[in-house]
């Protein structure tokens, strides 16, 4: 397998376990006092995903000498490894490792020490993406810094509600599921645009022409752009329907709710994958 693709499948798995991790400790942070029989499996999954997490971008970074050989034998060349040692990935890898160690301290520990351990955690993961990529070269950075931290902090808080909202809606009871999903929803409701807002302004300081829409970053950047406005749909659905019927006990709406997080799930992990994409294969200033 070429070490490009082998980084791009390890990319997306440790950004849908790094997002998982970093976002069951943001779930627990805001709704933790309101659950009762999910409050543990939760954080049991939230340490777990920040294990994995930690392992799959150990073995990205390992990969990183042989992206740059250009063929898998570059892991074994001891210059390329030092050249990956001083490149920004490493400050990157630090920084998430680092993070991950907090949110695995603090998750479900109870206590301020803890919380804030998961705190810290939690905007170390969200200003980790802020140290490279295609923003760091930008004159326009200081605007976009900020706007790329928000983007992955909300992000982060939604995908990683997901598996949290699932395991309340099967283990707590209709009364506290409904309250659970309905302070999500409000929170969500003035977050969840915010999405789309700071990802538009991004993508308009990426991309200058209209023209480059028709290249390959810019229609990965459409392609997000959708996943996200599908995703929109969905919360709007959950906030204005089902939260109010499954808090009213319907059985039916609880159902509909569950398949509507899988499908969510599924379509965030589908955005993180083209990101990951994305940010191997392309640039904003990408011809081909």
């Amino acid at each position: 397998m070429h070490p490009d693709t082998l980084s791009v499948i390890l990319r997306s798995a440790s950004f849908v376990a790094l997002f998982q991790a970093a976002g069951m400790a943001l779930f627990l942070g805001l709704f933790g006092r309101l659950l009762e029989a999910s409050k543990e499996p939760i954080s049991t999954i939230a340490r777990a995903s920040a294990f994995a997490a930690a392992i799959l971008l150990l073995a990205q970074y390992a990969l990183e000498a042989a992206r740059m050989a250009d063929d898998m034998a570059g892991i074994l060349d001891p210059s390329l490894q030092m050249m990956a040692m001083h490149s920004a990935s490493s400050t990157v890898l630090i920084v998430r490792l680092s993070a991950l160690a907090l949110i695995v301290i603090g998750v479900g520990r109870g206590g301020d020490i803890a919380n804030i351990a998961s705190v810290i955690g939690v905007a170390l993961v969200a200003s980790s993406f802020s140290l490279t990529g295609h923003t760091v070269a930008n004159p326009m950075r200081w605007a976009m810094a900020p706007l790329l931290i928000s983007h992955v902090m909300i992000v982060t808080f939604w995908f990683g509600a997901l598996l949290p909202l699932y395991l309340v809606s099967t283990r707590e009871s209709s009364a506290i599921a409904g309250r659970v999903t309905a302070a999500f929803s409000r929170l969500a409701g003035w977050l969840v645009p915010a999405i789309f807002a700071a990802g538009f302004l991004l993508g308009a300081f990426l991309v200058r022409h209209l023209a480059e829409f028709r290249l390959p970053y810019g229609r990965s950047l459409l392609g997000k752009a959708g996943g996200f406005a599908v995703l929109m749909g969905f919360a709007a659905f959950n906030k204005w329907r089902l939260g109010p019927a499954m808090a009213s006990g319907n059985r039916q709406a609880v159902r509909v709710f569950r398949c509507s997080l899988v499908l969510e799930y599924v379509l965030i992990t589908a955005v993180l994958t083209v990101t990951a994409a994305m940010t191997t294969f392309y640039s904003p200033d990408s011809k081909d």
